[in-house]
């Protein structure tokens, strides 16, 4: 018993950690709310996924963790996670520093600064992934700020020690930027170079170029996201770069965009009779509409935009991608990538039902 399970360790780390026999890394990220569907997409396209990502832990108020979902939503996800497990999938779960729906800096800015804190943070960590029988876990820590950069780097190191000595991985989620200081203090939070030299994975977001409060654009261009690419491989080695691909998009009016998936994208645009064009320079579609008086613009993801992100990653040479997967998202975007990111499949390692 001891061996084969020195031999299960040997073999995720192998996965996830690099070898000379590197193949392509499929993260599906999925968020608590699109949870079912995301299950049945993956589970459909099984070949093309390697791992999955739960997004459902969060933090307390006192920065204990916590499920993000509501507790009726507990057994389904719970069923729906052994049933990717039972497909070979490593499970690898984010923790956000969400609380009560809400993205909160003071949990984890308290622990950061605090070695006490911060050891507690550790331990409970390595005892939900021991306790779940997770792969490992992802880190998604955002909105912090210019002077956490050191401590949340220090946190990365003493948490991926901790994860390595019972053979799991860490990963953590990180702003896309081109420059050490990015746009903003969130963006020099996180020190690229020290986050690599610790982690297993890098997830650069590569999304929200345009956002909710900015003016419309394409959600994640590809001139920006090679620029991302460009830099991050100056930093952080190309094994570890996973990028964060996004399957949705917003639709903008009076100064607000609202986050729509690819699915409602096309309603709206049938519901007002206006044909999607596609913007070569950025590699997005969009559409103008009209509603109530008022002037609507809409960019967002398809097959094809997913497709030249997939591009930039292969010839970038990195890991792999992550899919965020928001909402319903465009059918062709699986065939996208079993052409341009073949996988090796599956990993059929562990089938145990651990209940989130």
């Amino acid at each position: 018993m001891v061996l084969a399970g020195v031999v299960v360790v040997a073999v995720i780390m192998f996965s996830l950690r690099g070898s000379a026999a590197r193949h392509t890394l499929v993260v599906a990220s999925m968020p608590y709310w699109n949870f079912q569907h995301a299950a049945t997409a993956v589970l459909g396209h099984r070949d093309a996924v390697t791992e999955i990502s739960p997004w459902i832990y969060g933090l307390s108020a006192s920065g204990q963790i916590d499920t993000q979902y509501p507790a009726g939503q507990t057994a389904a996800i719970a069923q729906d996670i052994h049933r990717l497990r039972a497909a070979g999938l490593l499970v690898v779960p984010t923790i956000a520093n969400v609380t009560a729906g809400r993205w909160a800096y003071q949990p984890v800015g308290r622990m950061l600064h605090s070695a006490p804190l911060r050891a507690q943070q550790v331990a409970a960590i390595v005892a939900l992934v021991q306790r779940r029988d997770y792969a490992g876990i992802d880190i998604d820590y955002e909105n912090l700020h210019a002077s956490d950069r050191g401590a949340f780097s220090m946190f990365v190191a003493d948490l991926a020690r901790a994860l390595h000595a019972h053979g799991k991985v860490l990963s953590v989620a990180v702003f896309a930027k081109t420059s050490n200081a990015g746009t903003d203090p969130r963006n020099l939070a996180q020190d690229y170079a020290a986050i690599g030299r610790a982690a297993d994975q890098v997830r650069l977001m590569g999304y929200d170029y345009h956002w909710a409060t900015s003016a419309p654009g394409p959600v994640a261009p590809a001139g920006w996201i090679r620029a991302v690419l460009d830099y991050a491989k100056t930093q952080i080695p190309a094994s570890k770069i996973v990028l964060g691909v996004p399957l949705y998009g917003y639709d903008w009016s009076a100064g607000h965009g609202t986050a729509i998936s690819w699915r409602q994208a096309l309603r709206l645009a049938r519901q007002h009779h206006v044909a999607p064009r596609y913007d070569t320079a950025s590699q997005a579609p969009w559409f103008s509409y009209t509603a109530a008086g008022r002037r609507h613009t809409v960019w967002f993801e398809n097959a094809a935009s997913s497709r030249a992100k997939f591009g930039l990653a292969h010839r970038a040479g990195i890991a792999g991608v992550y899919l965020w997967m928001y909402g319903d998202q465009d059918s062709g975007t699986w065939s996208a990538l079993s052409q341009v990111l073949p996988t090796a499949g599956p990993h059929a390692l562990s089938t145990s039902k651990a209940v989130p």
